[in-house]
């Protein structure tokens, strides 16, 4: 029988999907699973972002450029401007989701086996993207007792070798809500010019700041122009998931040239989803402040109703709609497993996110959880009660 390659074979699982069996088959006898374990917002996607694309009248459903429609390109360069970010059409790459994004960014900055330094706990699918270009993931642990901060930058320092061709975060946090300073994205810029490598920004979660913080987009950063990378996208900002549109910014030409190479190979991004996001660049201001209401409530609630059960231990998100709990147990997959399989409370039961897969290091995070406060108030009041309940009942 052929064989297939190391690289599929060494491809990460999801450790925010690989449960969905268990839970497919928890709802298949009945019980009902309250949903942790995916950053899929509730929240409303804009009417006009949804009347866009029924009221279109495409005859002919056409490619689009490969880096997407100049009206397009021009809009987000707008959106950006009112941030305080000035870009230009030209250093905008749209993609088929953040994640395409970031792939072309890993393909286009390092060669197989070369190194980009991370801290972690960090997006799970970072893995997944660095295993399928190629590229080794060097992580620089963050902690839980000092809620996810930016590690010393000595720590980063320390890890850079002639390999090493960026550093990585995502701002505000996924999977800790953690939200880095202005002050620690400084650090940070001169660190990658000290070394002339590159900084890539994740900040798909940008709006969502809270406690009276801001946003630090390291696109602001001034003498960083040739080492910011930014990946970006529509999807939680509109609660737009379905939608697969992101973006790559960058003023550094060589790279948006070099990036625009791999997006000429997968041809363009797709055309209603583009009119769909264009359109929802016109949403107001007040969506954002409704909405970062509501996630304030539901992350205070949360945490509330989590620091009640004994043993558990959270960090508090500044941003985002993650938190990352520490649970009284030693094996945190084999618990969500447990939980979809033996438990349930009222007919209830909860499907969360193992926190293992969030790291690169091998044995960190086992016996924590990520739990996205994506549902509505109540809800997770009910999550947090059979969690609690569990935790009385599970003897692994």
């Amino acid at each position: 029988m052929p064989s297939v390659s190391n690289k599929g074979l060494t491809m990460p699982q999801s450790p925010i999907r690989k449960l969905v069996p268990f839970a497919e088959n928890a709802k298949k006898r009945g019980v009902t699973v309250i949903h942790l374990n995916i950053g899929q917002p509730d929240i409303k996607t804009p009417q006009q972002a949804l009347d866009a694309v029924k009221n279109n009248n495409i005859n002919v459903l056409e490619y689009s450029r490969t880096e997407g429609s100049e009206e397009f390109r021009t809009k987000i360069a707008k959106y950006y401007a009112k941030n305080d970010i000035h870009v230009n059409a030209a250093d905008i790459i749209v993609t088929t989701g953040g994640s395409e994004a970031l792939s072309f960014a890993m393909n286009t900055i390092a060669d197989t086996d070369d190194e980009i330094i991370i801290p972690e706990p960090f997006y799970a699918n970072y893995n997944g993207f660095a295993t399928a270009c190629g590229v080794t993931v060097v992580p620089v642990v963050s902690k839980l007792e000092d809620n996810f901060a930016l590690p010393p930058i000595e720590d980063f320092e320390k890890l850079i070798t002639p390999r090493t061709k960026a550093i990585l975060i995502c701002n505000p946090g996924n999977p800790t809500g953690y939200l880095y300073s202005k002050e620690e994205i400084q650090k940070l810029a001169t660190l990658v010019k000290k070394h002339n490598i590159f900084l890539v920004a994740d900040e798909v979660y940008r709006e969502f700041t809270y406690d009276d913080k801001t946003h630090a987009s390291i696109l602001k950063e001034e003498g960083l122009e040739e080492h910011a990378i930014v990946i970006d996208s529509v999807s939680k900002r509109y609660s737009m998931c379905g939608a697969r549109i992101g973006y790559l910014v960058s003023k550094n030409k060589e790279f948006i040239a070099t990036s625009m190479k791999f997006a000429q190979a997968r041809l363009s991004p797709p055309t209603y989803a583009q009119i769909a996001s264009e359109a929802a660049l016109d949403t107001p201001d007040s969506y954002f402040a409704e909405v970062k209401t509501e996630y304030v409530a539901r992350r205070n609630i949360l945490i509330a109703e989590l620091e009640q059960i004994e043993g558990v231990k959270i960090a508090r998100p500044q941003g985002a709609f993650y938190c990352i709990a520490e649970l009284p147990i030693k094996d945190a997959d084999h618990f969500a497993q447990w939980l979809l399989e033996d438990f349930n409370l009222n007919n209830e039961t909860v499907m969360v996110a193992p926190a293992a897969g969030f790291y690169a290091t091998e044995g960190l995070g086992k016996n924590q959880i990520r739990i996205a406060y994506v549902l509505d108030q109540e809800s997770l009041k009910r999550a947090v009660r059979i969690l609690k309940e569990a935790l009385k009942s599970y003897k692994g």
